[in-house]
């Protein structure tokens, strides 16, 4: 649990408002995320993200006193790239980026909802498939699918997977699925806060990969 405790996200202001210096600190150690999951399937997912991540940074780091918020980065976008726009830059990496997030997010809260396979209760399929289906999959082709597909089935043991969240330490599944829960309250809301803002700027578009 350690990778997700240590990382945690900045709970949001008022207004709602990322702050992206934070949120770039915070969501640099989320590709390890998919290291957990053990299949290399998810490889090129994990290559996504940190290539997103770069891309948004680099961005904020021409101008961190302009882009303090990732607000700031879409406005500036859309008024600099025009008609080309959301479709390119640092807007179309956080688009890709949150479907991550979302992706993260929705595995981790099935994961401490309880959700399972009566039948295979060990096993974490049922959450990644769920997480997939509701953050991926309608962006994706069919082979781009069929990837995805084996890669959930070689996911691990769900035992196996909180020890590798902990970094190979053995804990208890309870202790583990409450820190799960305490990471879930700030990152969801700021994965909320960032779909929110794509959807009031009408940024948000469906391209399959």
């Amino acid at each position: 649990m350690a990778l997700l405790m240590e990382h945690q996200f900045k709970q949001l202001p008022a207004d709602r408002q990322v702050e992206t210096r934070s949120f770039l600190e915070s969501v640099s150690y989320l590709p390890q995320f998919f290291d957990c999951l053990g299949s290399t399937v998810f490889a090129p997912v994990k290559a996504d993200i940190t290539g997103n991540i770069t891309k948004i940074k680099a961005v904020y780091d021409s101008n961190p006193s302009r882009f303090k918020t990732l607000h700031q980065i879409l406005e500036t976008e859309k008024e600099m790239y025009g008609a080309n726009w959301p479709k390119v830059g640092a807007t179309l990496a956080l688009m890709w980026l949150k479907r991550a997030l979302r992706f993260i997010q929705v595995m981790l809260q099935s994961l401490v909802d309880g959700e399972k396979d009566v039948n295979n209760p060990n096993l974490i399929l049922v959450n990644c498939t769920k997480a997939y289906e509701m953050a991926l999959k309608k962006y994706h082709g069919w082979l781009v699918q069929k990837l995805f597909k084996a890669a959930v089935f070689a996911a691990p043991y769900k035992a196996e997977f909180l020890k590798s969240l902990s970094k190979g330490r053995e804990v208890k599944e309870e202790d583990c699925l409450n820190k799960i829960r305490q990471f879930l309250v700030n990152f969801t809301a700021t994965v909320d806060a960032i779909y929110e803002m794509y959807t009031k700027m009408n940024a948000e578009f469906d391209n399959p990969a």
